[in-house]
């Protein structure tokens, strides 16, 4: 059993760490306070093939390996979180499920420009009625022709208005259920799609998120993504590996977390002491360091798992699980290490508090994870 990163996955990690140093923390509170987009921030992840992580290199992709991916997302999202999701959500979801089932001209006409930053991706499932009860969604696709007719609309979209290309699940034969749902590319400019307005949210304010329209979109017959009926199944394919992305963004948020708690600890004091001397409070952080690194164990072994080719579905509901309540929790005692000072803007534990609580709610809930775990453990179909 190795616990250790090889060389490459160390370097890679380290280049991930000082990005994150250089062009984020601090730097990007101006964004979260005006809910804008970084758009030059994230372009120059491109260069460093951090937009094209899963992506073979025939295609221009840096073809890392998920435990690389992994490390590379807990450290951007240790520096902000809004940059991190922005950043996995178009690797996972819209370029991963283009490469893991799109035919090799899908995959030779969007590939590259998504893996350089070019383009960036959006992924669709999530409707306003349909969460977590993803197999519900209504959005209807009919063939006329050598065209799909899309209509509907998709809900909580990150990079919905930023992305040019999408990848959306549209039910193409409703008596079919699941099995009737089908996964098409989509992109930018197509007359009858559109994205709406950008969410106001609680947290990840840098990051966009709004919805998908569509309105008699014609999208050409061609863009259909493997065998219709399969894009339900695609979906859960790709949402595993989305789980471990999520995973690594609560451990990133909660590193912060811990990071900002043990930085004030050390410089304020009360009382005629540091905090840093009083038993509580050491307590607390290294209750804290404990949880932070189970969450990020449990990560690498989901991470691994995929590397492995082995079944990993129940490991990452795990890691997920885990990790996103470990950062909920770790926000949540860094503000109260702060005080009254962790309640306003002028420090950083107010922003990784609200990032941090999007873990316990995207890629499937906290409810849902256990949901998982436990159906695996009952072997229940």
């Amino acid at each position: 059993m190795d616990f250790e990163l090889t060389d490459d996955q160390r370097q890679v990690r380290d280049v991930a760490r000082e990005f994150a140093a250089d062009e984020l923390g601090d730097r990007i509170a101006p964004y979260d306070e005006r809910h804008e987009f970084p758009h030059a921030i994230v372009r120059k992840l491109g260069p460093l093939g951090f937009l094209g992580v899963l992506v073979p290199e025939e295609y221009g992709g840096a073809a890392l390996d998920y435990v690389s991916y992994a490390v590379i997302v807990e450290e951007l999202c240790r520096g902000d979180a809004s940059v991190g999701i922005t950043m996995w959500a178009h690797n996972s979801l819209c370029s991963n499920h283009i490469a893991s089932f799109a035919s090799r001209e899908q995959k030779g006409r969007y590939l590259p420009a998504l893996a350089s930053g070019e383009v960036l991706g959006a992924w669709g499932l999530t409707e306003p009625g349909s969460g977590s009860d993803a197999a519900a969604l209504r959005t209807r696709a009919e063939l006329a022709g050598d065209a799909w007719i899309l209509n509907g609309s998709k809900a909580f979209i990150t990079n919905a208005s930023v992305g040019g290309t999408a990848v959306v699940m549209a039910r193409t034969d409703p008596e079919k259920k699941s099995r009737g749902i089908s996964a098409f590319v989509v992109e930018k400019g197509t007359p009858g799609f559109t994205a709406g307005k950008p969410y106001r949210k609680l947290g990840l304010h840098a990051s966009d998120t709004a919805e998908l329209i569509f309105q008699d979109a014609r999208v050409p017959a061609a863009n259909l993504i493997g065998e219709r009926g399969m894009g339900f199944v695609q979906s859960m394919q790709v949402l595993e590996g989305g789980r471990i992305a999520m995973a690594a963004m609560g451990v990133g948020i909660a590193q912060a977390a811990l990071d900002q708690a043990v930085k004030y600890m050390k410089e304020r004091t009360a009382f005629g002491k540091r905090l840093a001397e009083f038993n509580g409070l050491q307590g607390m952080v290294a209750d804290l360091a404990t949880q932070i690194d189970v969450a990020r164990l449990l990560t690498l072994r989901a991470a691994y798992l995929k590397d492995q080719g082995r079944p990993a579905m129940h490991a990452a509901a795990m890691a997920k699980l885990f990790a996103s309540e470990t950062a909920m929790k770790a926000a949540t005692q860094a503000v109260q290490i702060h005080g009254g000072s962790g309640y306003i803007t002028e420090f950083p534990v107010e922003r990784i508090f609200r990032d941090a609580k999007l873990t316990e709610i995207g890629e499937g809930t906290s409810e849902i994870q256990r949901l998982v775990i436990a159906r695996e453990l009952l072997q229940l179909a």
